[in-house]
Parts: C-alpha cells; structure tokens; sequence
C-alpha cells in the first residue's frame, strides 16, 4: 500500500512565509537600533568646539546687509580678482548670538578671497572673550544650501533612472558615508586603530549596499563575498607596498597637524594611509562585483542547465571585460583628485628619479595600484562564489520541486 506524504497547504505556507518576513524585519530593526546606538557612542562626548559662557569658537551664517567700505582693486596678474578690503555689515542668522548686526572688516587677497556683497551670505567665525563679548570674521563663503541641493538633485536624478533601485543605492551610498564621518572618524580620534575599523567598515557597507540592491539572493551575497575578498586583497597589497617602500602618513601634508592630534587624543597615524587605500578601492570594487555576480545571475536564469564550471567561466569573461574600465577609473580618480599637484611637481621640471621617490607620488602609486589589483581580484573571488551558489541554490529549488 502507498504511503501518502501529506504536503503543507497553501495556508501553512503562508504563515510561515509570514513568520519568515517578520523575523527579517525584526532582526532589521534590532540591527538599525544598534546601528543608531554605535552612532551616539561614537559621537558622544566628543566635541572639537567646546563654548561655554564666555569663551569658545563658533562658525555659523551671517548675511551681507550692506557694504560700507570698498577698498580693493583688480590685481591682473592673479586673473582680476579683487585684492584689498571690504569693510561689511552682517546680520548673524545661526548660533546663540543670532539677529546681532555687526561689522566686519574682510581682507581679500588672491590665495583668501571671500568675494561678497549686499544680499550674499557667508560663514563668519565668533570668538568669544567674555560674557557677551565676542569678535567676528569671515570664514568662507556659505555653501551648506548649494551642496545639499546637489545631494537632493544627485539622488533625484539616480531614483529617476533607477526606480526603487536607484533609492536603495542611494541608501547604500548614505549608510556608508555616515559610518566613514559618523562611525570611523570619531574612533580614529579616539586611539582606536584605523585599519580594523576600515576593514569592519568596508564589510558592513558591502553586505548593507547589497542587500539594499537585491535582498539576500546569489548574486548579491557571491557578489559581496566576492567584494570583501578583493578589498581585503588591495589591504593586504597596502600593507606589503607600505613596508617596502617605507611610506605611511607621516609622509602626508597633514603630517603636521595630525601629530598634533595624536599628541592630545593617542592617534595612530600610521595606519590611515592604509585606510585611504581601502576606502579609495571599495566603490570600484563593489561595482565590479555587482556586475559580475549580476550578468552570472541573468545567465543561470536563461540557461538553468548551464554547469558550474560553465559559469564561473562566463563571469571570468565579464570580468575581464569590465576590469580595465574599472581600473581606469579608479586611478583616473586619484589622478583627479591630485591634479594640482601633479601641475606644480611638473612645473618645477624634476628629473624621473626625483620625481618617483617623492613621497607624494610614493603615496599616490601604491593607493592607485593597490585599489586596481583589488578590482582584479575580486573578478575570480565573485565568479566563484557566485557560480556556486547559484548552482547549489537551483539545485535547492530542485529537490523541494521532486519533492513536493
């Protein structure tokens, strides 16, 4: 006599379909609550601008309400910018002294050149002496409105084009600059060490970013897995070139300054030149990853019966083709974002000895290098990963089909 299997009704299935998506919401909200809890530790009791009464430094908004002296000129030889003095009236629009009119006397010169008049608003910088008595002087222009309104236009234009995708990677882009200025930087100061904090950071925007992307499916965890290993490859590269060419942040312009910091708060300075590097690869290689494990996923779905090893070989050749691209971005940025210096070392006409065992260009070779091999090595981490996990999770499917 046949034995009859008694299948789980479609109510069944619901309710533990229901079960499943409350217990991911659940460990979601814990993970946020400790998210937001790690936030406030790491923020909390760190305060560079500490004011009390009648002492303090504070830089808030003011606006231009007239200019009561004009007494600049048009230097031609800095590109007729304005050199001289303004004397300004300034209404203070933020801060515990907000709506006291005051007057200001802004010194323009071609490297300090706060170019404003009536109307303009500016960033003033108030010292406070006394009960009550206080000094102010331009800061820089104010810019907080114009800077959020190219975030607001940038995460337009990516929801726009990318729908619901486009808001999650948005999302992903938030939660991993606010761990980098919120999370990071405050444990750095605090004589924590830089490069485990890095590495703990670049894990969590990885598995965060893509999950946003796409939920927990193949080619989103064979693409992070895939994404950790490359970053964590381009560390281990970082710190290999770092002893061999013996640079590190000493070697930076901020060398100076920071030894300050370390003198009052135990910095490690050290392993921030490794940090840079991280973070400098990470965009490049979370791009790479997705777009391997993403092309892989769209196959395995036109071709269920595509083997492992056919796979693995198809993302191979993603990857090769994307890599070079990929790579030229990452050192184009560098590039970019060392123009002016590159402009002046050229200009003093140095020989290609001098010039390669300067530190600057030390720093920035090893931080392009290292970021380009991590987008390398991520290409064989992510298609393996992600050939077998799509292959074991269809063959899951499978077996609950047979056995259904």
């Amino acid at each position: 006599m046949e034995k009859k299997v008694k299948t789980p009704g479609p109510i069944c299935s619901l309710d533990r379909a229901a079960r499943g998506r409350a217990v991911k919401v659940i460990v979601i909200l814990v993970l946020a609550l400790v998210y937001l809890f790690a936030l406030r530790w790491a923020n909390t009791g760190w305060n560079g601008y500490t004011t009390t009464d009648s002492s303090g430094t504070e830089y808030e908004s003011a606006k231009v309400l007239s200019v009561l002296e004009d007494n600049t000129v048009t230097d031609e030889s800095y590109e007729n910018y304005s050199v001289g003095s303004t004397v300004l009236e300034l209404k203070i629009k933020s801060g515990r002294y907000k709506g006291d009119v005051v007057q200001v006397t802004n010194y323009l010169s071609a490297l300090y050149n706060v170019d404003v008049g009536e109307g303009d608003w500016v960033t003033v910088r108030i010292d406070t002496t006394g009960t009550g008595v206080y000094t102010v002087s331009i800061y820089n222009y104010y810019r907080t409105p114009w800077l959020l309104l190219f975030v607001a236009l940038f995460a337009l234009a990516l929801i726009a084009l990318g729908g619901f995708q486009g808001l999650m990677a948005f999302l992903g882009l938030a939660f991993a600059f606010v761990s980098t200025v919120f999370l990071l930087v405050p444990l750095t100061l605090r004589g924590y060490p830089s490069v485990p904090l890095t590495l703990a950071l670049v894990a969590a925007a990885t598995v965060v970013g893509f999950y946003l992307l796409g939920g927990w499916q193949p080619k989103t965890i064979g693409g992070a897995l895939g994404c950790i290993c490359g970053v964590g490859c381009a560390a281990l590269l970082g710190t290999i070139a770092v002893g061999l060419v013996h640079i590190s942040a000493y070697q930076s312009d901020e060398a100076e300054a920071l030894m300050l910091v370390q003198a009052e708060n135990g910095l490690h300075i050290r392993g921030l030149l490794l940090s840079s590097i991280l973070l400098t690869a990470l965009g490049a290689v979370m791009d790479i990853a997705m777009s391997v494990a993403s092309s892989m996923d769209e196959l395995k779905q036109k071709r269920p019966d595509i083997t492992t090893r056919e796979l693995f070989l198809s993302g191979m050749k993603v990857g090769r083709d994307a890599t070079g691209t990929m790579a030229n971005t990452l050192v184009l940025a560098v590039a970019g974002a060392s123009f002016n210096m590159m402009v002046l070392i050229y200009s003093y006409q140095v020989s290609f000895t001098q010039l390669m065992n300067t530190d600057f260009v030390s720093i920035e070779l090893i931080r392009a290098i290292a970021g380009s091999l991590g987008i390398v090595l991520a290409v064989p981490c992510v298609a393996v990963f992600t050939a077998l996990l799509l292959s074991r999770w269809k063959g899951a499917e499978t077996e609950q089909e047979v056995s259904q």
